[in-house]
């Protein structure tokens, strides 16, 4: 669970978000930019990332605040799992990443699967829709839902890209370092869990 003062920075940063964006006063803009550099200064004093940085981060949008939404397709091959070796950490993941906003869910998955492991898939069953703030990610100065799809492998090969450095199919029980910003033990378990069960029903927080 994620802690309180996390939850406490988004929110204030989400009600001057708004309030910066659709305010007309110039004394309440004023006011709801002190309650973001308030935000700021909470993660900073928490994290240690550093104001301007938090900023880059945490700052950069106008108008209403919503959550991320990062795609994850999930592909097995005798009784084991896709992962891709992330680039930015050298650790392991469920190709995916954000979603872009004018692809659908199963576009984006084709997506991420083809530019992160050079595979051809076929979506096939909704597996979850989790919150981040629920799980044991590092804390993040955003809200996310992360949506995991069962996928069909067609054909394909690996090819070199920026994001990724190679591939492997792991067995549960022989996983490698993960990049638990973007994928945790428990949510790979679930991936299993949902391969193994035809009548699985989809988790959501």
């Amino acid at each position: 669970m994620e802690p309180k003062w996390l939850s406490w920075a988004r929110q204030l940063q989400s009600i001057a978000q708004a309030g910066l964006t659709y305010s007309k006063d110039k004394y309440d803009i004023e006011r709801f930019q002190q309650i973001r550099d308030l935000s700021v200064e909470i993660l900073n004093e928490y994290t240690g990332m550093g104001n301007n940085r938090i900023k880059d981060l945490f700052c950069n949008e106008t108008g209403y605040q919503t959550p991320k939404v990062d795609v994850r397709g999930v592909v097995f091959k005798d009784d084991r799992i896709l992962l891709v070796k992330e680039s930015i950490d050298g650790c392991w993941s469920v190709p995916g990443g954000w979603a872009e906003v004018n692809l659908l869910v199963r576009e984006n998955i084709v997506k991420e699967l083809k530019e992160e492991a050079g595979l051809n898939v076929v979506p096939k069953r909704l597996i979850a829709v989790l919150d981040n703030s629920k799980h044991s990610h590092p804390v993040s100065p955003y809200r996310i839902y992360k949506i995991f799809v069962l996928c069909d492998m067609i054909d394909g090969s690996f090819e070199k890209n920026i994001k990724t450095e190679g591939i492997g199919f792991f067995s549960l029980n022989d996983l490698p370092p993960l990049s638990v910003n973007r994928i945790t033990e428990e949510q790979i378990a679930m991936c299993f869990e949902a391969m193994h069960n035809d009548n699985f029903v989809p988790v959501f927080d």
